[in-house]
């Protein structure tokens, strides 16, 4: 496939164009003059926006669309790109098929981008949305002008919140996700692996796999590029062992008392890997560090929503794995001390965690089970499905029970006031029983964060 297909193309048609990675490829080339129109099985935010920015858009997805598309822009469609979650029997990938035109995954599509680029590309089981915005700030206050795209929404330099910024230099900042081996399409000079830890274990089957993928994105970089890391993980170690490129310890810029708006050691680490970036790029330190004393964070990371008329804050956050989950509550807990004993400061934190998919929630079942030590409750959605079919071998349920004896066998003291279960760890068949039990609950002295990759967000917006 020719290097400047992206370039030739005039009217690009996206098979699931509301997706957070693929929309913003769609506003690149829209930000480029590009015709582009493109399906969706819902309208969104993010389909209302690319709307307002000139997309033609269609909710279903449906054959005729693509005649539909052509008839309003005058011209043939020269190229279709599509995610990767678009199954064979979809009818606009079929139709798409029929016409013989030029189609591209979004993976393939950063492959035409980076090439062209000098590419960053952000890494990691955790934490790449959070450094790949944290980084992006660092390089636009420097005056490095690059591009970027990043797997959820950050603030452009407007204030609006966008998964794309528009740069004319010629660096490109990519948020490269490790699912599928998707990262391998990306043609990077500095690769950030923030951390490995088991994840996508329906795909990677064991922990030693996923190592070997970080390793094969690890060795696509050229002798003059450069891996930042924690070389000092025994993970990672097996990683970068014998790399051609420069390794990066991004130990070496952390620094335990950076104060930041966005609460965690785990920020503070986040925070260190983008100035070991900003040394590569000779961005000087304190340039960096009044950057990130004002980075205020991103969609979904943490996020603040608003108060309750009670009086209880609710914050939202995509965790979804263990380690992710642990250290979103640690650094809740940062922010908000638990309770004292005599009632007089802190806050109590109630979490609302629906559970992603039937295979992590069964193979990580353990360390789920542990995560939620710096919660005084949890409260638990069904399983949120996503790709997968029924599995009636796991459930919310049986996930309420192992954190309860998890728990227990900790000896940790998961209290909560004006109830009397010793460890309040609780499942419910449905939203709309959450959000009942939480309105007679939360008062003024409770912080409810929302969290998970589904649709548990509605229960802090419902009580807003």
């Amino acid at each position: 496939m020719p290097s400047n297909i992206l370039k030739q193309a005039k009217n690009i048609y996206f098979i699931g164009i509301g997706g957070i990675g693929i929309s913003a490829i769609a506003r690149m080339l829209l930000s480029q003059g590009k015709i582009v129109s493109g399906s969706d099985s819902s309208q969104t935010e993010i389909t209302d926006v690319l709307e307002k920015l000139g997309a033609t858009i269609f909710i279903g997805q449906k054959a005729e669309n693509l005649s539909d598309c052509v008839i309003q822009a005058g011209i043939p469609i020269d190229l279709i790109i599509y995610t990767v979650a678009i199954k064979g029997d979809n009818p606009e990938f079929i139709e798409a098929k029929s016409r013989a035109v030029k189609m591209m995954t979004y993976a393939e599509t950063l492959t035409q981008i980076s090439a062209s680029k000098y590419t960053i590309a952000v890494s990691g089981t955790h934490g790449k949305t959070t450094v790949t915005a944290m980084l992006a700030q660092i390089m636009i206050d420097a005056g490095l002008d690059p591009t970027v795209i990043v797997g959820s929404l950050m603030k452009d330099k407007n204030g609006n919140m966008t998964n794309y910024i528009f740069g004319q230099s010629k660096y490109f900042i990519i948020e490269a996700c490790e699912y599928e081996r998707s990262f391998l399409n990306i043609e990077p000079q500095i690769v950030i692996i923030n951390n490995i830890d088991a994840d996508h274990l329906d795909y990677y089957n064991d922990l030693n796999g996923v190592i070997a993928g970080f390793r094969e994105f690890a060795e696509k970089v050229p002798a003059d590029g450069f891996v930042v890391c924690d070389p000092n993980d025994e993970k990672m170690a097996k990683a970068i062992v014998n790399l051609k490129c420069q390794i990066i310890d991004r130990n070496k810029f952390y620094d335990p008392d950076l104060r930041l708006k966005v609460p965690g050691d785990h920020n503070r680490k986040n925070a260190a890997t983008t100035l070991a970036v900003a040394d590569i790029l000779k961005i000087k330190k304190a340039k960096a560090l009044e950057t990130l004393a004002e980075f205020g964070g991103v969609w979904r990371r943490f996020e603040y929503k608003g108060q309750t008329k009670k009086g209880t804050l609710i914050y939202e956050d995509y965790a979804h794995n263990p380690q992710k989950v642990k250290s979103a509550l640690q650094g809740a807990r940062e922010m908000f001390p638990r309770i004292e004993k005599s009632g007089q400061s802190g806050k109590r934190i109630v979490v609302v965690f629906q559970p992603h998919l039937f295979s992590r929630t069964k193979l990580l079942l353990n360390e789920f089970a542990g995560a939620f030590a710096d919660a005084d409750e949890v409260i638990l959605a069904p399983i949120f499905p996503a790709r997968e079919v029924f599995d009636p071998t796991i459930s919310s349920e049986i996930l309420a029970e192992e954190i309860k004896k998890k728990a227990q066998d900790s000896s940790l003291h998961l209290t909560r006031t004006n109830h009397s279960e010793s460890y309040p760890v609780l499942s419910f068949p449905d939203f709309d029983s959450i959000i009942t039990y939480l309105k007679s609950s939360l008062g003024p002295n409770d912080v409810l964060i929302t969290m998970g990759a589904g649709e548990q967000y509605k229960v802090g917006e419902a009580l807003l």
